[in-house]
């Protein structure tokens, strides 16, 4: 069994005291420090498997060890421990690269959670190569990818909250579910909510849960988001749609790691992880005043960027591949394959949709194809580019479809007729208009 050791950094013997105690209590064997230049003696000799550091230090402060930390130990997980109320110093730690803070005075409730969470990441990076480029939920080979692949693997190393922003259908939610998985709340849960698909006035209960008998329809007590995400993952998709009232009771939990049930007096403490994502400018939405600011700084300490398809087409024939792998499981039968041609088209094709497009055009494609092999023309992407109608708000494109001087939008063909034939087309194109429509989006849009 691995003996796990911690390095204490703190100038006031009490609280170094008192955090020794409190781990030694958890098995922890502990080292302290009363300065920087002891801290970084103590780190190169032990390479703790934790590192707790004030933020007040003679000769410094605890930043610039998390900076030292950085670029001589990156395995050892630093927290910082902040005094009440200076959330931008907890914030300009998370930036630095620590891995969580923890305000005076100290709860030890919190300080343990921490801890663990610290040591899971330590017995992780021990079990496992961490530098090794596994793909994952991330698939592809292209720059891009690599680059967000790394990014994801080390910011799943830390406690901070990341905002991932990214074009409708890019994958901003896969990449929240690897920065989960990739972390030590792994074996909690993981929590995917939209914000824009939960009614007003629901919102509260929703997220922090309800009491028995609180309102009208209230039957039973409900935990909610927050309670549910427990010991793992919240991810708060489309964020920006959130009301503004909402906001502030989303600010508050956040900071205070603790929700109140509607129809309850006390707060309960959650110990989760937020993670949000939208694909909107928020940084707009607050100039605008239809975002808070404070909010907006509070989820947004580090913010990933998803790119999109379009910016990686050398991963589009991976892609297919892996998504015909999957059409195919659900069909349960052979796979198809793309031809050449097929590839280049989707090559350049603009992706205005990004994957979740990509998906359904191949589902759409695999349909309809006569054989296993899917061809350029099957995949009726009209010449390659779809008009930039407007998709975020689920509007409809009214360009009418190329008439013909007889007044249909389909050519009549001269001599006799294969009705049946004929109505299968004016169908498919009229199927394919309203899926161009929704960018190939197939699920109702809110308020449909």
């Amino acid at each position: 069994m691995t003996t796990h050791t911690a390095l204490i950094v703190d100038d006031e013997p009490d609280i170094r005291s008192l955090l020794e105690i409190t781990l030694t209590r958890m098995g922890i064997t502990t080292h302290t420090a009363a300065d920087l230049g002891s801290a970084r003696n103590l780190l190169e000799k032990h390479q703790p498997h934790l590192c707790l550091t004030d933020m007040n230090l003679p000769d410094g402060n605890g930043i610039d060890l998390v900076h030292w930390i950085q670029q001589h130990a990156p395995n050892t997980p630093v927290a910082v421990i902040t005094a009440y109320g200076s959330m931008d110093t907890a914030i300009e730690s998370l930036k630095a690269g620590a891995f969580d803070f923890v305000s005076k005075p100290v709860e030890l409730p919190r300080l343990r959670e921490l801890v663990n969470s610290a040591l899971k990441l330590s017995e992780r990076d021990e079990q496992q190569n961490t530098d090794k480029d596994e793909p994952g939920l991330l698939l592809g080979n292209s720059p891009q990818i690599r680059k967000l692949r790394t990014q994801t693997r080390k910011l799943a190393r830390s406690q901070a909250p990341v905002f991932i922003s990214g074009e409708s259908g890019s994958g901003k939610e896969l990449v929240a579910r690897m920065i989960h998985l990739q972390g030590p709340r792994s074996d909690g849960p993981f929590i995917a909510v939209n914000c824009g698909a939960i009614p007003s006035e629901l919102m509260e209960s929703e997220f922090f849960g309800h009491k028995k008998g609180s309102f009208t329809g209230a039957t039973e007590n409900k935990d909610g988001l927050f309670r549910s995400a427990n010991g793992g993952t919240l991810f708060l998709d489309e964020v920006a749609d959130l009301p503004l009232a909402m906001q502030v009771k989303l600010l508050r939990a956040i900071q205070e790691k603790a929700v109140r049930p509607v129809g309850d007096t006390k707060e309960i403490p959650v110990d989760i992880r937020v993670l949000s994502a939208t694909h909107k400018h928020l940084a707009e939405l607050v100039q605008q005043g239809n975002f808070r600011q404070d909010l907006f700084y509070r989820i947004n300490v580090i913010e990933l960027a998803v790119p999109p398809l379009r910016d990686r087409s050398e991963d589009i024939s991976l892609l297919a591949r892996h998504i015909l792998e999957r059409i195919a499981r659900e069909y349960e039968c052979a796979p198809a394959t793309l031809t050449h041609d097929a590839v280049n088209r989707l090559q350049n094709y603009d992706f205005p949709g990004n994957v979740r497009e990509l998906e359904n055009i191949l589902e759409r494609a695999f349909t309809l194809c006569d054989d296993d092999a899917i061809d350029a023309n099957d995949l009726h992407l009209n010449g390659g580019v779809v008009p930039d109608i407007a998709a975020d708000t689920g509007g409809i494109d009214n360009t009418p479809l190329p008439v013909t001087n007889n007044g249909s939008n389909t050519a009549i063909p001269d001599g006799e007729i294969d009705l049946e034939n004929f109505l299968e087309t004016i169908e498919r194109q009229a199927i394919e208009k309203a899926l161009e429509a929704t960018r190939w989006n197939k699920t109702p849009q809110q308020g449909d």
